[in-house]
């Protein structure tokens, strides 16, 4: 039996089982940690790719076990996310203004538009002879590495802190809407990105990807769990520099 194709595999199955845990972290309340287990499993996405390259057992299989574990962790996780996160700015606003109540109740459930536009972007990405070198919209990783790292931000001392947040301004249910609404449409935009698959690492061919990591160091450790959201910006901005410059 050859163990050596079944790595990358086992490897896919922990980012879906980092995908689940999120899930019921989510549901406890803590989107703190649902946020700490999808960037774990952002790291198994990518050694899953790697270990299939450097090991030569690419698999049909393993591309469609990807994409399944990547919409739960990178698609139904981050739409749970923003969910609870209107749900809270709903409290907020009703706490400062109880004559919103009606024209907020409903307006949770947008965020469920992100699984599904998630759902969208991967089986387009399945299907797209052109994405096999780089992608065309933005992958369901970065999305949901976005919209994780907004209970980091909020968050004070892995609380909820309503009243202390300097980031409070985040936590309007109207803006989060907006968010879904902008992140789905950047998930099925015919935008062109560059992926951050290695075949080696050299610096030719790999400057672009070397100079985005660096300065997404500089940001995580200047600005800490703020740079994470502008990470995101920049691999888009490089993106598109790269591409039209």
């Amino acid at each position: 039996m050859n163990l050596k194709k079944h790595i990358p595999n086992a490897i896919t199955c922990g980012n879906l089982l980092c995908g689940c845990l999120a899930i019921v972290k989510c549901f406890e309340g803590n989107l703190v940690w649902a946020a700490y287990l999808v960037g774990i499993a952002t790291v198994l996405d990518f050694f899953d790719g790697f270990a299939a390259r450097l090991l030569k057992v690419s698999s049909a299989i393993g591309k469609d076990l990807d994409s399944l574990a990547d919409m739960v962790t990178f698609g139904v996780v981050p739409g749970i996310i923003m969910f609870k996160l209107i749900g809270y700015a709903q409290i907020i606003a009703l706490n400062f203004n109880p004559n919103t109540a009606n024209s907020i109740f409903s307006i949770q459930l947008f965020a469920f538009i992100i699984p599904v536009f998630s759902a969208i972007r991967l089986a387009k990405f399945n299907n797209d002879v052109r994405q096999a070198e780089s992608f065309i919209g933005l992958p369901t990783p970065a999305n949901a590495i976005f919209i994780s790292s907004l209970p980091l931000i909020i968050t004070s001392n892995g609380q909820f802190s309503f009243n202390e947040s300097h980031y409070l301004f985040l936590m309007q249910p109207y803006i989060l809407c907006v968010l879904c609404f902008a992140l789905s449409f950047l998930l099925v935009a015919p935008l062109p990105l560059f992926s951050l698959k290695f075949k080696h690492f050299k610096w030719k061919d790999n400057q672009l990807r070397f100079v985005f990591l660096a300065l997404s160091v500089v940001l995580l450790i200047s600005l800490q769990f703020i740079g994470i959201p502008l990470i995101i910006i920049l691999y888009i901005l490089l993106s598109l520099v790269a591409k039209f410059v």
